[in-house]
C-alpha cells in the first residue's frame, strides 16, 4: 500500500489487478489487430518459456516435497522469468537479433494475464511456492480488519461530535 506498509488489502489488490487488466487488454487488442502477422510458433514459444523455466520446475519440486519446502533457486527462477524487466530484455534482444515482430506480445500477454487474471506476481521465500495463506498473514488480516473497523468507528464518532 505504501513504502512502509508493504501489503495489500482486498480493495487495493483489486485495483492493482484492474490496472494490469487494462494493459492486458491493450496487448490483446494489438495482437488481434495484427493476428495475421503473428508468427504463431514464436508466439507460443515465447509465451511458454516463461513457465517452462520459471514455474514448472518449482511446481514439480513443490508437489514432490513432503513438507512443501523447496530450494530458493526455484523462487529466483520464477521471479526472474515473471519479471517485466526480463521480458523487456528478451524482447529487446529478440528485436536486435531477429527484428521486431508481433509475436513478442506473447511476453506481456503472459505476464499481465498472470497478474490480472490470477493475481500472481513475485514469489517470496517465506511463503509456499504454490499459493496458500500463511498463518502469520491470516492473523495479520484479522488484526488489521479489527483495527480498521475500530478506526472507522472512531472517525464516525468524531464526525458525530463535530456535527453536534
Amino acid at each position: 500500500m505504501d513504502a512502509k506498509n508493504r501489503f495489500e488489502t482486498k480493495t487495493t489488490f483489486a485495483f492493482s489487478r484492474m490496472e494490469w487488466l487494462a494493459f492486458l487488454i491493450v496487448s490483446l487488442v494489438l495482437a488481434f489487430r495484427n493476428i495475421s502477422e503473428i508468427r504463431w510458433g514464436v508466439f507460443v514459444a515465447l509465451f511458454a518459456v516463461i513457465d517452462v523455466i520459471g514455474y514448472i520446475p518449482g511446481a514439480i519440486a513443490h508437489r514432490r516435497s513432503p513438507d512443501k519446502r523447496i530450494a530458493r533457486g526455484y523462487y529466483v527462477a520464477y521471479n526472474v522469468m515473471h519479471s517485466l524487466v526480463t521480458a523487456g530484455v528478451i524482447a529487446g534482444a529478440w528485436t536486435l537479433l531477429a527484428g521486431p515482430e508481433w509475436a513478442l506480445l506473447a511476453l506481456p500477454i503472459h505476464l499481465l494475464g498472470d497478474r490480472a487474471l490470477f493475481g500472481n506476481s513475485f514469489k517470496s521465500f517465506g511463503v509456499a511456492f504454490e499459493p496458500e495463506i500463511h498463518p502469520a498473514y491470516r492473523l495479520f488480516e484479522q488484526q488489521y480488519r479489527t483495527a480498521a473497523a475500530e478506526e472507522a468507528r472512531h472517525q464516525e464518532e468524531g464526525a458525530h461530535a463535530v456535527r453536534a
